[in-house]
């Protein structure tokens, strides 16, 4: 099976999932979501975002426009995994329902990261795995990025992207 096939039957089977899973009554009721329109952006997040459209570039693919209200979602996320210390994909499907209320997204993607210390050591990194790499290379026409240190320096990334 292809990439986008495999991506596509991931997607609807997260959102049956998300339709199915227990919720509480307050996020059932969720109906307008509050777009953040302000993102003060580190250097290294932009050298990041930067090398993520210059290497779409490279390969054929449109760049994509950096949406404020999507860099302020993947920070809660770095910051949640700084305080857990644990990396992943945790609370993905609220992310996504963020962005789909906020920001009619109709495709939502993410990358995480941890601990590495240039932009272009994620980027490569990202690009050695087929996963973070199908969304690097996928159908995308925004995206935001968050990346947070813990008190020892090690830092966290969240990269997320969405097709309006």
């Amino acid at each position: 099976m292809n990439a986008k096939f495999l991506r596509i039957i991931a997607t609807a089977a997260v959102v049956i999932f998300t339709m199915v899973s227990c919720s509480s009554p307050e996020e059932a009721s969720i109906e307008s979501v509050e777009v953040i329109q302000f993102y003060d952006y580190s250097e290294i997040e932009n050298e990041t975002l930067d090398l993520i459209n210059k290497y779409r570039d490279s390969v054929g693919f449109s760049k994509l426009e950096k949406i404020n209200h999507i860099s302020y979602v993947s920070s809660e996320h770095s910051d949640e995994m700084v305080q857990t210390n644990i990396i992943g994909h945790a609370n993905f499907a609220q992310r996504q329902s963020n962005l789909h209320i906020a920001l009619g997204a109709l495709e939502v993607g993410e990358n995480v990261a941890f601990n590495y210390s240039t932009p272009k050591s994620v980027i490569k990194a990202w690009l050695k795995s087929q996963s973070h790499k199908d969304n690097l290379d996928g159908d995308y026409t925004h995206f935001g990025i968050s990346i947070r240190e813990n008190e020892i320096g090690q830092k966290f990334y969240t990269n997320i992207f969405i097709k309006k």
